[in-house]
């Protein structure tokens, strides 16, 4: 999902991201698979990596991991809001490139940055993000993406019911783990 993707999105299509430790036999009907899985090794993040590789023609992103992501072939990393500039990795290994956010200011250096798209979080309550603080909302959400060029993408507490809200206020995607029943 580079910024030559995001042109070609249009108001009708969701790009859905999935974030996940890659355990699953089959992967869910997504455009990014995000393979995250803090805990393991970097062989086992690596045969992780080359298995979904292998079944999946989507976009595979990893999780901090540029060592991997080479080895995988994958397609990008996703970085944590405080990292090196996005604009190195793009320019050394023409890798995709996100970046995790939790503010306005955070979006805006990851855009500065060369960042491909930014994740906003947590826009809603969420289990799996309470050290986040309180949810953004869909009014900062809103005015996150109308501050910025990059796709931003809703993550946290998104649900099947909630998701058209958040692309109403103009996230480009929705991403989640549970959402996806990881």
């Amino acid at each position: 999902m580079g910024a030559e993707d995001a042109d070609q999105h249009s108001e009708n299509s969701v790009i859905r991201h999935c974030i996940t430790e890659g355990l699953q036999q089959h992967m869910p009907s997504v455009d990014v698979i995000q393979l995250r899985a803090k805990e393991v090794d970097a062989g086992e993040l690596l045969r992780r990596a080359r298995r979904i590789r292998a079944t999946f023609n989507g976009t595979l992103l990893i999780n901090d991991r540029v060592d991997v992501c080479l080895a995988a072939g994958a397609d990008g990393v996703h970085l944590p809001a405080h990292r090196l500039a996005p604009s190195i990795l793009k320019q050394r290994f023409g890798l995709i490139v996100g970046v995790s956010c939790h503010d306005l200011e955070e979006v805006r250096r990851a855009e500065q940055e060369g960042a491909d798209y930014a994740y906003l979080s947590p826009i809603f309550k969420s289990s799996s993000k309470p050290g986040y603080g309180p949810a953004l909302g869909l009014d900062t959400l809103r005015r996150v993406v109308e501050a910025v060029s990059i796709p931003v993408i809703a993550l946290g507490g998104v649900t099947k019911e909630n998701e058209v809200k958040c692309i109403e206020s103009g996230a480009a995607g929705i991403a989640g783990i549970s959402y996806f029943g990881q």
